[in-house]
């Protein structure tokens, strides 16, 4: 503040009846002071007050244009726990749907006291990787306990810090219903039979890596080991 500025403040001071001895001391007592015991006092009206506005909230007016409270507030879109079948595959005879949790984390490897009696490479026991997913290992599940029944699909539906939880669709190729529905009889065919253990199913697909077509892919069909045998062999036919 210039002098000029400063000048004509302490003039217009003065002129209400105050002198600059009542401002410090005005200004002393409102500082904090400390206390033996470790504590801080403040003086009244030390901390201003501040005001927290809020904005009101319109009235749906169709007038002006102005929307209702509901339509102009965010809010997060709920989903429901899980993502199930079609109503159709939910409601048609003949199709039930079994829960099955599997056991979250890896397991050892089934040798007693951790000794393998074979070669260094071989010699690991724990963190181990399944080449399998949890999802395959559910469905595996539900078509060894339900051998009557062929397991068309399965998905994930929820977890936990223990276990992960799992629906399997499985279908009876024996009901009427099923086999007189074309979009769904294919399935009553005897080479359907434990698609589950031959990852035939959605799942199984994924983990042999079928799941991509074109060059980058062409290694994984018809399969990984049926491509590695058949680069592998040298055949020297006769006639050739």
């Amino acid at each position: 503040m210039r002098n000029s500025e400063t000048e004509a403040f302490w003039a217009d001071y003065k002129s209400q009846g105050h002198s600059r001895t009542s401002l410090r001391s005005s200004a002393q007592q409102q500082q904090p002071r400390n206390t033996n015991n470790g504590g801080v006092h403040l003086c009244v009206g030390a901390m201003e007050e501040e005001a927290v506005r809020c904005y009101e909230v319109h009235t749906e007016d169709p007038l002006l244009g102005v929307p209702s409270a509901s339509r102009c507030c965010t809010r997060h879109q709920t989903h429901p726990p899980r993502q199930g079948p079609p109503p159709r595959i939910q409601s048609q005879a003949g199709i039930v749907i079994y829960r099955v949790r599997v056991r979250r984390g890896g397991r050892k490897r089934p040798v007693p006291k951790g000794i393998v009696y074979g070669k260094p490479t071989n010699q690991g026991v724990t963190q181990l990787k399944f080449q399998r997913s949890k999802r395959s290992v559910a469905e595996e599940r539900a078509g060894r306990k339900l051998g009557g029944l062929r397991v068309l699909n399965s998905y994930w539906i929820n977890e936990d810090s223990t276990y992960k939880y799992y629906e399997v669709i499985l279908v009876d190729t024996a009901h009427a219903a099923v086999r007189n529905d074309p979009r769904i009889n294919w399935i009553c065919n005897a080479v359907h039979k434990h698609r589950e253990l031959r990852g035939l199913t959605s799942a199984g697909k994924k983990f042999r890596g079928l799941r991509g077509k074109g060059h980058l892919h062409h290694k994984a069909r018809p399969s990984r080991r049926a491509t590695w045998k058949r680069n592998q062999t040298l055949s020297l036919r006769r006639y050739r």
